[in-house]
């Protein structure tokens, strides 16, 4: 079959990304042609077998949705003239899932669309404007997919017609091979680290992520670790002059990076403390590396972290957050217990699931 993708895709980084990333990898291993329709970018190519289009546009904050909008139908359309595509793909309620069901309802295409999280938590809570625009993407998909259960139930409260009938849970996974417990610590020997504990947080430095609170809660550890700050985004400025200012020790900013991978063995727990968060992939990242993990009480991050691997938080507390991460870094036979029951916990998540009913599993 040939499957038309839409959305965010390498080399632009983000955990929409690796989603579409795996599930295309998985399709054309199993024999499918899969294209992918993304943001524009200078490095943009084809990768794993997967046929990638870059649009057109800037990437400018509150232009680049619409922008993205309007030149993904206009290369989605272009695909359709050259070829018999069978599913159309859209991640992201918007602008992503309202180009393919655009598309995909002018020429009778069965078109699925997976929200990933913040569309929903975020863009659809807490902008009004965008409510109407989001139910008319949700209305038109043919099926709608949601990676947990948390998602699926924001979904369903829309209240749009036929709505429950119609949303499935198509839950990330992760490349338990690329991340491994492979001991290398080359990334602690790239910074320079001493012999002490180190705590990781990746992810976008925008304000859901909370990662102001790992700064507060590194201000009142009682505990002695290097906290480090993987990614950037519109808060990375601030941040780093907070640290500056208020002379926070062992914080170290590394800006984006794409070898996660390489990263995430080099520390002793990794911690999200977002206020929402619709599944987390870096939890299961972690996990699968043999990390103990630290995350928000909230959303899908519930549906993740077990007593048996990590600790969940308070978002809204400090003290909850810098309590959990001393717990963990104090007491070594309670962290090498969360270790050794983590990489069990990932292989649950492992897995590749095809949501499409067209392809049989």
């Amino acid at each position: 079959m040939k499957i038309a993708m839409v959305g965010q895709f390498p080399p632009h980084v983000g955990g929409v990304g690796v989603h579409i990333h795996t599930l295309s990898k998985e399709l054309v291993k199993q024999g499918h042609e899969v294209y992918v329709i993304t943001y524009p970018h200078k490095d943009i190519k084809d990768i794993d077998g997967i046929h990638v289009i870059g649009t057109r546009g800037l990437n400018i904050p509150g232009v680049r949705g619409l922008m993205f909008k309007k030149n993904a139908k206009k290369v989605l359309e272009n695909l359709l003239e050259k070829e018999d595509i069978d599913i159309i793909h859209g991640h992201y309620l918007f602008p992503a899932g309202a180009a393919a069901v655009e598309v995909g309802n002018e020429h009778g295409i069965k078109t699925y669309i997976t929200a990933h999280g913040s569309d929903m938590f975020e863009v659809y809570k807490k902008q009004p404007i965008m409510r109407s625009t989001l139910k008319n993407v949700l209305k038109k998909a043919d099926v709608v997919l949601a990676v947990s259960n948390a998602l699926r139930h924001e979904i369903i409260a829309t209240g749009v017609s036929g709505i429950s009938n119609k949303t499935r849970i198509c839950w990330n996974s992760v490349d338990v091979n690329k991340f491994s417990q492979n001991g290398d610590v080359s990334f602690r020997n790239e910074l320079g680290l001493k012999d002490k504990p180190m705590v990781l947080f990746v992810g976008n430095l925008i304000k859901r992520k909370n990662v102001d609170s790992l700064l507060d809660a590194k201000k009142i550890a009682n505990s002695d670790y290097y906290l480090v700050i993987v990614g950037d985004g519109p808060l990375f400025k601030n941040l780093k002059k907070r640290v500056d200012e208020e002379n926070i020790r062992d914080v170290i900013f590394t800006g984006s990076r794409n070898d996660v991978e390489k990263i995430i063995p080099s520390c002793d727990v990794l911690v999200l403390p977002s206020f929402s968060e619709s599944f987390g992939l870096v939890l299961i990242e972690a996990l699968a590396c043999g990390k103990p993990v630290i995350g928000s009480n909230v959303g899908g991050i519930t549906e993740i972290i077990t007593d048996d691997v990590g600790l969940l938080v308070n978002p809204n507390k400090v003290s909850s957050i810098a309590g959990a991460i001393d717990i963990i870094i104090n007491d070594d036979e309670f962290r090498h217990s969360l270790s050794s029951n983590a990489r069990a916990r990932a292989l649950n998540f492992s897995k590749v699931n095809i949501p499409y009913d067209e392809v049989k599993q």
